[in-house]
């Protein structure tokens, strides 16, 4: 019903239009969320790549670096992997954003959602590793006789646990992009439906 010839009625709602601009706004924010991550797994590999300390004790010179932990260096390897991932995601939301083409087909939704999900679990296992061996090297184990390693590497300590921070961040993002790709994946299907119910767009 109109008022003064103002309005519209239900059915002529510009449902289509509406959509579209929201879809827009997502990829805008996925595209946000994509270069904090990479910035993110870049600092981190870095803190932790270039990290090192050298501790003199009596006459024996001992230099402390990420590659003594096997975790660390798992997790510098992750972080190079999603920053690498993660700058070829902003490529692929740029030129969509360009082309103005923002709806996916099937099969590349399949492969983002899959993408995001294993740099997610990838890049969550890393730091756990990371944050359990800082964890030792912080507080030591007293029931094996492991020492305090960071009382002896205190600069070396800081840096690495810089690292550890920015690496949970990026995983912390990773995983809430993994939500959006799902968000993308699963939505293909809902129009599908909505159309073979005789009520698409």
């Amino acid at each position: 019903m109109s008022y003064l010839g103002v309005g519209v009625s239900p059915g002529n709602v510009p449902v289509y239009s509406n959509l579209k601009v929201c879809d827009k706004r997502v990829r805008l924010v996925e595209l946000v969320l994509r270069c904090l991550i990479c910035a993110f797994a870049v600092i981190s590999a870095v803190l932790v790549g270039t990290d090192a300390q050298v501790k003199e004790i009596f006459t024996i010179r001992k230099k402390a670096k990420f590659t003594d932990m096997k975790a660390l260096v798992f997790m510098v390897v992750a972080n190079g992997l999603a920053a690498a991932y993660s700058l070829a995601q902003m490529i692929r939301c740029v030129w969509s954003l360009m082309r103005g083409s923002l709806l996916f087909n099937k099969p590349l939704a399949w492969a983002i959602f899959s993408g995001d999900q294993l740099m997610s679990y990838l890049s969550v296992a890393a730091v756990a590793a990371a944050a359990q061996s800082a964890a030792v090297a912080k507080l030591g184990m007293p029931a094996l006789q492991w020492m305090k390693i960071c009382n002896m590497y205190g600069k070396f300590c800081n840096e690495i646990g810089e690292g550890v921070a920015f690496a949970l961040l990026m995983s912390l993002l990773m995983v809430l992009i993994s939500v959006i790709s799902a968000f993308g994946l699963f939505r293909l299907y809902g129009q599908n439906k909505t159309k073979s119910a005789g009520g698409g767009w």
